[in-house]
Order: structure tokens, then C-alpha cells, then sequence
């Protein structure tokens, strides 16, 4: 199989029946960006980015949730697993969708891995016109431009504890966004919210790895 990265120009051909993955840190983009299983991307970026795309992106984002250095993938196991088919040529369903996922600098090739990202950005505007006029004044009205005057520090810092605590139980950043939206969060301030706990509950598990605590001795 032979996929164009269109940021690089590089070919990969053929693409091996074992495809690594890897996390691509941006920490601008993972600092205000949106995990690709949240109602964000969902509503936004789907209608750009194609149904495929969007769905690929999300089980790449739970692939890398489980294995944070990356993982090898039997890329016919998961064509199959997307419904995507069983052919591999350049055309493709498959082959398509993950050139996408490149066109859309949402992955790149990096040597022989696949560098992913696991925060997908704002819409830009050129990607905004793209929508529907309804979703267009939706995105205007729910994140260009949030009622401020209903975000206080108080309820945004409830938000962040609320967030954070669904995490230490084991939900994901996109889990804990819904869950804020049906306690009737701002949608912004949902996303806001669960971004930082997100971050939060990831430098609390690193800090706790690099000091374990000791055992009592007896």
C-alpha cells in the first residue's frame, strides 16, 4: 500500500502490515486543543474531517491512552475493526482515510512510525466556512465567544475539581467533558474544565512515579 504525506512529500510504500504509532506532543495544541473523543471534535471536525477520519483518529487516541510510548498495529485487523474493507492498495478506503489523517496535519510520518496527534486544534477559520451555517453561528455563539459574565472563577473552580475527580475514577477527558455538559456546564467551560484536569491528573501520576512512597518498615 502506498500513501502521499502531503506535509513532507515522503511515500511510504508499501505501509507494513505492522504500523507503529506514537504520541506527537504540541504542548500549544495540547494545551487548548480538544481529545478527538470529545463533542467537539464530534460536532465540529467530523463534518471536516470525514466520519472515517474522525473515527480513526479516536481509536488511535485509545490505542495511545493504554500504551503513552507508543503501539504496533495490525493495520488489516483494524481496517476490518473500522469497517474500512480488506483492500490495501493506494485507493483504498483505508489508505485514504489514513492519508487523511495526514492532509489534515493531524499525523506525520515520522521515519518508519506514524507520530499521532492526541489533541486535535481549534477550527480555523478556513475549516469553520466548511460547516453548515448552523453549526457556524453554534461554534460563534458556544466557543468564539462564551457568556463571560455566567464564568466565574468560583464555578470554573468547581468545574476543574468536578473534572478532575471523575478522572481519579477512571474516566477519560472526554467522559469527564460530557459529563460537565449534563450538569449544565457551558459547553467552553466543559472543555476548559476537563483539559485541565486532564493535564493535572497526568502530572500528579508522573510525580507519583518519580517519588514512589516508601514502604513502612515493620
Amino acid at each position: 500500500m502506498t500513501v502521499t504525506c502531503a506535509t513532507t512529500g515522503v511515500h511510504r510504500d508499501p505501509i507494513p502490515a505492522i504500523l507503529r504509532i506514537e504520541a506527537w506532543p504540541d504542548p500549544v495544541v495540547d494545551e487548548v486543543g480538544y481529545d478527538p473523543r470529545s463533542s467537539y471534535v464530534e460536532i465540529y471536525w467530523l463534518p471536516v474531517l470525514g466520519p472515517s477520519t474522525t473515527l480513526l483518529l479516536r481509536r488511535f487516541a485509545s490505542f495511545l491512552d493504554d500504551a503513552p510510548d507508543g503501539v504496533d498495529l495490525d493495520l488489516e485487523e483494524l481496517a476490518r475493526a473500522l469497517g474500512l474493507g480488506e483492500r490495501f492498495g493506494v485507493n483504498a478506503p483505508f489508505a485514504r482515510t489514513l492519508k487523511r489523517c495526514v492532509d489534515f496535519q493531524m499525523a506525520e510520518w515520522r521515519g518508519e512510525a506514524l507520530a499521532v496527534r492526541r489533541h486535535l486544534p481549534p477550527l480555523a477559520r478556513r475549516h469553520l466556512r466548511r460547516l453548515p451555517d448552523t453549526l457556524q453561528r453554534r461554534h460563534a455563539r458556544e466557543i468564539e465567544a462564551p457568556p463571560q459574565s455566567t464564568v466565574s472563577d468560583r464555578l470554573r473552580l468547581h468545574g476543574r475539581r468536578l473534572a478532575l475527580s471523575l478522572l481519579d475514577y477512571g474516566e477519560d477527558r472526554a467522559a469527564a467533558e460530557q459529563q460537565l455538559m449534563r450538569w449544565a456546564f457551558h459547553p467552553a467551560l466543559a472543555s476548559e474544565c476537563a483539559s485541565w484536569a486532564a493535564l493535572e491528573h497526568g502530572r500528579r501520576r508522573s510525580a507519583q512515579a518519580a517519588h514512589p512512597a516508601r514502604p513502612v518498615a515493620g
